[in-house]
């Protein structure tokens, strides 16, 4: 059906000059990464175009500059050290236009390095557990390059490729990456329990990774019926279905279905996806469509934030001037649960930051960038409780924003919404 090759042979279509799109997250094609950097010293100017990726990504390397060049939708681990440092750039834009990006050839692409499942007897591979915007970059690539991995999960949606559309193909036997959850704090636990008190029975939920996050979902136990529309999950989800609070008879697209753009978790995630028909993996440029997204009832997206200032202003790809992560999926979905009947916007953080600094600011740090604008914000929570700031004037939300801060910090936050908003809050 098909002739497997080295990873070194496959990337030897690869030539200077051309454009190279990495397949995201779990997906993240190792070993043909690996191999397109073994050939630095025969390719020149090739750019690099990614989402986050896991593994390393070696082609940053300052010794590699004369030979790639990264352009990212999103900074990651392996990655920031180079935005910040000048050897690669961060494109600001929403999760959701990524796809047209690419189909509209704003950004061309010249070569896709996938990973895929094995073809199934019809000869159908799939992108597994990352469709997102990878989707639209191997469609849009005239050269397609694929590592076939024996593990990987064979994922219903959008992300079938049949295998006669790559024009290279290498076996690999590799596990996806396995993202631990981490222990929560007493913080992280408050918080949770403070987003799931604004959950209502039947809503839809959007929630991602991370400790935050897998708190709300776990103070979920009791609900009733509730849907999964989301750009990503992971295993915080998994215990909802299974206990049958997760039934999504209440959604109005996709019903009784979890849709998911991409997921990252460990390997029970990964084999819950594996040829379930439950699980819907579709392109992003729909799933995360504030059109799409609104139609289903009481649309509840939690999402998180570096800062917020005392006017509302949300942070949430950057510390100052320094790149953190990537603008993402936060406002579509803060604008897409707006839009919602019943629906709730909500952005969850700790109070502080290990070193005890306030996250709630009196203005942003000198360059930092606002993700979610003022106008958009609902709800903020910290384990201090929830702040209603929708529709509020500026010196409402001050007020409530600096109730929900640390204690040690409101004082110091009152004075400083007088000297720089003009306003006398009560604390």
């Amino acid at each position: 059906m098909y002739n497997p090759v080295s990873p070194d042979e496959a990337v030897s279509l690869i030539q200077s000059n051309q454009s190279v799109f990495i397949h995201s997250v779990s997906a993240t094609p190792q070993k043909l990464v690996q191999a397109m950097t073994a050939r630095a010293a025969e390719l020149k100017n090739v750019t690099i175009c990614q989402l986050l990726t896991t593994g390393e990504a070696p082609y940053t390397e300052a010794q590699y500059a004369d030979s790639f060049y990264l352009k990212a939708f999103f900074a990651g681990g392996n990655t920031r050290k180079a935005i910040n440092e000048g050897r690669a750039d961060y494109i600001p834009v929403f999760l959701s236009e990524i796809p047209s990006i690419f189909r509209s050839k704003k950004i061309p692409l010249d070569v896709a390095l996938v990973q895929v499942s094995p073809p199934d007897k019809h000869g159908f591979c799939t992108l597994g557990p990352s469709v997102d915007m990878s989707l639209a970059g191997l469609q849009m690539s005239k050269i397609k390059i694929a590592e076939i991995n024996q593990q990987m999960p064979r994922a219903h949606g959008d992300g079938f490729i049949h295998i006669s559309e790559f024009d290279k193909v290498t076996e690999v036997d590799y596990a996806l990456p396995s993202f631990e959850p981490k222990t929560p704090t007493k913080e992280d636990l408050a918080i949770g329990q403070h987003v799931a008190s604004l959950v209502e029975n039947g809503a839809t939920i959007q929630a991602g990774i991370g400790v935050i996050p897998d708190a709300a979902l776990a103070a979920l136990k009791d609900h009733k019926e509730l849907g999964v529309h989301t750009e990503m999950f992971a295993d915080g989800l998994l215990p909802l279905v299974e206990s049958g609070v997760i039934t999504g008879e209440h959604k109005v697209k996709h019903r009784h279905k979890i849709v998911s753009a991409f997921v990252m978790g460990t390997q029970k995630v990964y084999d819950f996806i594996d040829d379930n028909p439950l699980v819907k993996m579709l392109d992003v440029a729909y799933v995360n469509s504030t059109a799409i997204i609104s139609q289903n009832p009481k649309v509840t997206a939690i999402n998180s934030a570096i800062e917020v200032d005392l006017s509302g202003q949300i942070v949430a790809d950057s510390i100052g001037t320094r790149i953190y992560s990537g603008i993402g999926g936060q406002m579509d979905y803060i604008r897409g649960a707006s839009l919602s009947e019943g629906g709730k916007p909500i952005i969850a953080l700790n109070a502080t930051t290990g070193k005890g600094k306030s996250k709630i600011t009196p203005k942003l740090n000198a360059g930092a960038g606002v993700v979610t604008t003022r106008a958009h914000v609902h709800y903020v929570v910290t384990e201090y409780g929830i702040a209603d700031i929708y529709a509020k004037s500026i010196r409402e939300t001050a007020e409530a924003l600096i109730n929900i801060s640390h204690p040690d910090h409101r004082e110091e936050l009152a004075k400083e919404a007088r000297e720089f908003w003009g306003v006398k809050v009560n604390i």
